[in-house]
């Protein structure tokens, strides 16, 4: 085993403060780097030490290799923890850290390069055993390979960037005269966003729930599951609520689900946390492989609530070379249900920068607030407008929405626009509280 000591966060916000947390309680040193825009931050406050890097953007700071490399050298940190955005899937910066000795929280760059083409880690998925969505074998070369490949499987069909994410180089064909311009359009819009037009097809699935397993592997070959997280709810391909467990799911289907991940995760070798996500079509009781996240997911404290255990800690035991627990020793009980907050106007989605004039954060019996933010903190407007995740825990999902809606009530955030009216309105609405939904709920609704 070796031990870590010191760890640099690079990362802000509520996952810098939360990793801070951890890494003082298991008693090591934690290293926070900011930009200049962040300096008043409470992670900042909190650290053991702090190193402003930069510039407010995000490619002057927290996407700065060179600066956060030296940031650990001065330091003198053993790791670096990546939480997640930024550069949590950066290949180049795993290899990066290797060779400047530093140990990297998180899976090995061999993993994430298998996963992080989309459609190459579904081909790797399919060797694997594991049920993908009907579609291309990897990427389309032209337009006329779309539209063969698009008639053989049927519309509707789902056009995907490769190199994709939080929706963007992705469009629904529902027909054969609509193909040609979606697939342009994507294409143009993936090279915009990620440098890469790198595009592949799937079978588009009408009224899908998107659900998700969390695993955790070390570097001796163990693979566990810590149950399945329901991220159905969304607004444009971005999550707005997470519960676990999916209730949707019957017991023997979910049992299939969380071994179809541990095999998945082994059949890659996989250390570290991740999460493989999956469409299940609610018609059929049928469920497929869509992607793999090779980092934490912002969503991860809902598993923690339902399980007992820090995943954060582990990431940091697997880092240093310990043996998970057995499957047998995780328990997974009651519901939990996360409602991300965000500094946004509830009705349009437009971020609302601005300070903040009065804050009270609910308490309670397995009520969890995660946040950076307080009275007088003025939220920047240079990066992703999330300042917190309120997280509740009961014996089942009814209560558990009861306990929400007493948590969102007394949630008091002034002086900036914050989706806390959207998530009150949630826990009030018929078809969530009854689970009849699915990921098209909010665009059709």
């Amino acid at each position: 085993m070796r031990e870590i000591k010191r760890i640099l966060i690079a990362n802000r916000g509520e996952i810098a403060l939360r990793a801070l947390r951890t890494i003082q309680e298991m008693g090591k040193e934690a290293v926070v780097v900011h930009s200049t825009a962040d300096k008043d931050a409470l992670y900042v406050k909190y650290a053991d030490a702090t190193i402003c890097i930069g510039e407010p953007r995000s490619s002057e700071s927290y996407l700065n290799i060179p600066a956060i490399i030296t940031a650990c050298e001065i330091s003198e940190a053993d790791a670096i923890f990546p939480g997640y955005g930024f550069l949590s899937e950066n290949q180049n910066f795993v290899e990066i850290c290797a060779k400047h000795n530093i140990k990297f929280i998180g899976p090995s760059v061999e993993a994430m390069a298998l996963m992080s083409d989309k459609s190459k880690a579904k081909q790797v998925m399919m060797r694997a055993g594991i049920p993908v969505v009907p579609g291309s074998d990897g990427a389309i070369k032209d337009i006329e390979m779309a539209k063969k490949l698009a008639s053989e499987i049927g519309y509707p069909v789902i056009i995907k960037a490769a190199a994709g994410g939080g929706g963007r180089g992705m469009r629904v064909v529902e027909k054969e005269e609509d193909l040609e311009k979606n697939f342009w359009s994507a294409e143009s819009e993936a090279m915009s966003a990620f440098g890469d037009g790198t595009m592949y097809m799937e079978k588009y699935i009408s009224n899908p729930r998107h659900i998700e397993v969390q695993v955790l592997g070390d570097e001796h070959g163990n693979v566990v599951h810590v149950g399945e997280r329901d991220c159905s709810m969304q607004r444009r391909h971005q999550k707005l609520i997470e519960e676990s467990p999916a209730v949707i799911l019957d017991d023997a289907t979910r049992t299939e689900l969380h071994q179809t991940a541990v095999r998945a995760a082994k059949a890659i070798g996989y250390a570290g946390a991740g999460t493989f996500e999956f469409l299940y079509d609610q018609k059929d009781n049928k469920f497929y492989f869509i992607e793999m996240n090779t980092r934490l997911q912002v969503e991860h404290c809902v598993s923690e609530m339902c399980s007992g255990l820090d995943l954060i800690e582990w990431m940091i035991r697997i880092a240093q070379g310990e043996k998970l627990l057995d499957q047998s020793q995780i328990k997974l009980e009651g519901h939990a249900i996360e409602c991300r907050i965000t500094a946004e106007d509830p009705k349009s989605f437009t971020p609302n920068p601005g300070k903040i004039t009065k804050y009270v954060a609910p308490g309670g019996r397995n009520v969890r607030m995660d946040s950076h933010v307080y009275e007088g903190y003025s939220v920047p407007p240079y990066y992703d407008s999330m300042i917190g995740k309120l997280i509740v825990h009961d014996s089942d999902r009814n209560k558990a929405i009861a306990k929400m809606k007493v948590a969102l009530d007394q949630l008091i955030i002034h002086g900036i626009k914050t989706t806390k009216d959207f998530h009150i309105g949630m826990m009030n609405n018929e078809d969530f509280v009854n689970n009849l939904y699915d990921t098209n709920y909010l665009a059709k609704h």
